[in-house]
Formats: structure tokens, C-alpha cells, sequence
């Protein structure tokens, strides 16, 4: 396989430096040129024909965001990893940039030694690269998403793919309409979340729990954001927190969130913990999906999308044994089809379909 070209595009020195000699570390990368601006980027990008670009947001001239414009609708344009500063106005444009088609973003540290900062980076980037990687090897364009030809009906548990349907718990469940609904997501998120979340209905009455992987800053930023586009109450969730109808409660980030039972016995609230990481990820979708199968048996909608890795797998399964509906992502519409992969693979999944079908699925779910 050839290298994967890559810009580093950057402001300051330090980190067009730090960010140059991570990815020169990384085999199979080849770092053909530096731009200090959004104009020169552009220039470069037209000429070098990258298949990525790091991007910061704030540059002098020709800002991060005016990049991603100038490059959205091109046929040939670079993936974007966006470089984020760790502050509130950072995180608002960090989900602006997403939004507008990034394919990630990695934290800019903001305190520690070069080698210290350089190992922070190398961190964060090495599992976005690795996933560029393995789908240039298999000649698949992230981002390109809702090609017709993959907009069908939803996918039968039995279709999918050679192994045989996971097996039920011998107890009987008795299944009934969601009560809630569990959303597991990461990479690509925030530009799939911004697609789906508007489609939930204003009539729409059980409450929606949403796991992105993010660090902290930036999920209060995409709450915001989604919460100004949608026609529910979207924010991010406190300690606390009741379970309302039509509400959105998306787990911050560097916590864990859960549901526990309220001191009546009867509702049920949001529980914020500090407990360590599952499956490399804090916020974990397993930890929010394990409480979810355990309070609401048989009345639970799980989704699982687009994002790397298998967080959210596990936790499936036990929400599945206990009568939850589970809905997954199709391949063709994911920025990366990791998370679903194995639900959909397995036949943990009732129903597999595209990005702009989820919100329709998730309502039959709640109108049985």
C-alpha cells in the first residue's frame, strides 16, 4: 500500500514541529508539506493532493473553518483532523468543524515539556491514522455518506453477515414501546448526531441518553450545538439528573454516567461516577448500557453508530438478553464502522440501516 500524504497545517511552530515528527514516526505516513495558513493550506492541498490534512482552527487570513468550506463538495478533498485548543470557545468551533465534515479532532495540550506534549499527541492521533489506514486499505471514502444505493430497508438480524443470531436468555421477557433510549457514538459523531438528532419528533416523549467519546470542554459544546438545531431539550447531564420525557442527556466528558433508581424506588435518575475507563473510553457506552438493560427490562431501545473500536458491544448484549430493540448503523453511511461492526456482525442487531433512517426507527420503537 502506498503512504497516506499528509499537511500539517498550524500557526505555531511548536506544534507544526510536534505534530510533523509524531506522524513521521507513524510507518506508512509521509509528511510532504507545513502551511502556517488556511490560503497557503489551500494552495498546497491543490497541488500536493494529500489524503489528510491536520488542521488548526485559528490561523491567521484563511481561518480551520474557512478551509473545511472551501474544501467541502470536492470530490478529491483530505480528510481533516482538527487540533483543538481546551477551552469553551474552542470546543464551540471544535463541533462547527466536525459538523462541517472533520473527520476528528486530537486536543491541543496546554501544559507540559515538548517530549511530554509530543506523547499527549502521538496519543490521540495514532488510533485516528491507524483508521484512515485500514480504510484506504479497503478503498473506502470516509464521509461520503447516504449514497442511495445503501438507503433500503432496514436490513433483517438474519441477513447479516454469516454468524448465527446471539442466544436469547431462557427466561421469558415480555417486550413493550421504549421507555428510553440508549445511543452509543464516536468518531464521526457530532456530524451524524447533527443529522439525526433534528429528525426525533417535537411529540417525541421518552427520554434519549447519548455516549460520544469526547474529553471534557467539548461535550458541553456539542449539547449546545445540537440543542439549538433540534426541536428536543438537549444538554449535557448532571449528577442527579431525572429522566424526563423528550429530553437529551449527552454523558460528559472524562465521566462516567449510568442510570440508578431515585429514592422513591420508582423513577429513575442520571448518576455521574469517576469510575476508570472501559474499554480505553471515558465516557463508556458499556457502563451506560449495563444500567440500562438492568432498569428497564424489556421497554429499552439501544443504537449503536458510527465510531472506532467495540465500545458499546458488550453492553448490547445484556441490554438484547434483557428484551431491548437494538439498532445499528449501517457500514456505508459510517465515517468508521467499528462500533456497529460487530453488533450488526453478530446478530445482536434487530434492525441495520442508514444514518437517515435512524430516527425513524427509533420512533417505531417508542409507538409499539
Amino acid at each position: 500500500m502506498d503512504n497516506l500524504k499528509a499537511i500539517v497545517v498550524d500557526d505555531t511552530i511548536v506544534y507544526r514541529k510536534i505534530v510533523s515528527d509524531v506522524l513521521r514516526e507513524i510507518p506508512g505516513i509521509e509528511v510532504v508539506a507545513a502551511a502556517h495558513n488556511g490560503k497557503i493550506a489551500l494552495s498546497k492541498i491543490a497541488t500536493l493532493k494529500p489524503d489528510f490534512i491536520t488542521l488548526d482552527i485559528e490561523m491567521p487570513e484563511v481561518n480551520g473553518i474557512e478551509v473545511l468550506q472551501a474544501l467541502k463538495g470536492q470530490a478529491d478533498a483530505p480528510v481533516a483532523i482538527m487540533l483543538s485548543t481546551l477551552t469553551h470557545e474552542g470546543g464551540e468551533m471544535t463541533m462547527k468543524a466536525l459538523e462541517l465534515g472533520a473527520f476528528d479532532f486530537v486536543p491541543k495540550p496546554d501544559q507540559g515539556t515538548m517530549a511530554e506534549n509530543m506523547e499527549k499527541v502521538k496519543k490521540a492521533i495514532l488510533p485516528i491514522v491507524d483508521a484512515l489506514k485500514r480504510q484506504k486499505r479497503t478503498k473506502f471514502k470516509p464521509g461520503r455518506q447516504f449514497d442511495r444505493k445503501s438507503i433500503s430497508k432496514p436490513q433483517p438480524l438474519k441477513t447479516v453477515g454469516a454468524t448465527p443470531p446471539i442466544t436469547q436468555t431462557k427466561r421469558a421477557i415480555r417486550k413493550s414501546k421504549s421507555e428510553i433510549i440508549g445511543i452509543g457514538i464516536s468518531t464521526g459523531g457530532p456530524n451524524a448526531l447533527t443529522k439525526m438528532i433534528p429528525m426525533l419528533p417535537e411529540e417525541f416523549n421518552v427520554p434519549v441518553l447519548i455516549v460520544q467519546h469526547m474529553p471534557p470542554m467539548f461535550t458541553a459544546s456539542l449539547a449546545n450545538s445540537l440543542n439549538s438545531k433540534s426541536k428536543l431539550d438537549v444538554r449535557e447531564a448532571a449528577n442527579g439528573d431525572i429522566l424526563e420525557p423528550g429530553t437529551v442527556l449527552i454523558a460528559p466528558g472524562g465521566k462516567q454516567m449510568k442510570i440508578v433508581a431515585g429514592a422513591d424506588g420508582i423513577s429513575r435518575k442520571i448518576k455521574i461516577t469517576d469510575d476508570p475507563p472501559e474499554n480505553s473510553c471515558k465516557p463508556s457506552v458499556d457502563y451506560l448500557f449495563r444500567s440500562i438493560a438492568q432498569h428497564y427490562v424489556g421497554r429499552a431501545t439501544g443504537v449503536i453508530m458510527t465510531g472506532m473500536g467495540s465500545d458499546g458491544s458488550k453492553g448490547l448484549v445484556q441490554m438484547k438478553q434483557n428484551g431491548s430493540t437494538i439498532i445499528a448503523q449501517n457500514k456505508e453511511t459510517c465515517t468508521v464502522y467499528g462500533m456497529p461492526k460487530e453488533p450488526a456482525e453478530s446478530g445482536t442487531a434487530d434492525i441495520i440501516v442508514p444514518l437517515e433512517k435512524i430516527a425513524q426507527e427509533i420512533v417505531k420503537t417508542v409507538s409499539l
